[in-house]
């Protein structure tokens, strides 16, 4: 498939450089505000439907093959929560810690066997030999739920989330090495795949 630009529907630049990291230089990730597209409010009740939402609403703007993403962390401990509320889990304003802590608390009495979570990641490809038809893409990253934050790299959860095979925080990784077994690495590289071969 020739297509060398994508545009990614979010304003989470550090989200478009793992991006664009993980596709590699024969692409250029572009942010949505780059072409003024406002925020896109996240309304659906799954990952599949925010991440199609997302995609749907800038592909419709600016008719450019767009990725739209959603993903966050399930705690099986929590009935799956946060789920798809993940970056507002503590409010509309949340910071990284803010939700850090009130995870921590919401499973400070919950023992160390009972805290298996997952993060999971759904991308939404629009504007390929289909057009408007989205192709979905799916990625897991199996884990459990530290204690305490350890590592300085990543962001959202990361520093909480420990790898289930090497049981290292997902802050404590490279990006390299994050990028090799991560939910959203897993779900980029299944669209990397589509789009060289397709």
């Amino acid at each position: 498939m020739c297509i060398e630009t994508i545009v990614l529907a979010s304003y989470n630049l550090n989200k478009v450089q793992e991006i664009q990291t993980l596709l590699g230089n024969q692409f250029h990730v572009i942010p949505q505000q780059a072409f003024d597209i406002p925020p896109i409010e996240e309304t659906g009740s799954t990952f599949h439907e925010n991440a199609l939402l997302k995609a749907k609403t800038v592909y419709d703007t600016i008719n450019l093959p767009v990725i739209g993403d959603d993903s966050g962390l399930e705690v099986v401990a929590l009935n799956n929560q946060p789920g798809v509320y993940s970056s507002g889990f503590a409010g509309d304003h949340a910071s990284d810690d803010d939700n850090i802590d009130k995870l921590l608390r919401a499973m400070q009495n919950i023992p160390s066997k009972k805290r298996t979570a997952r993060f999971r990641c759904v991308v939404a490809f629009l504007g390929g030999n289909n057009l408007d038809q989205p192709i979905f893409f799916v990625g897991e990253w199996e884990g459990y739920i530290a204690k305490k934050r350890a590592g300085k790299n990543g962001f959202g959860y990361d520093p909480i989330f420990v790898d289930l095979q090497s049981k290292v925080s997902a802050a404590e990784f490279g990006p390299d090495q994050k990028n090799k077994i991560s939910h959203r690495g897993k779900a980029i590289q299944s669209l990397k795949s589509y789009l060289v071969t397709d």
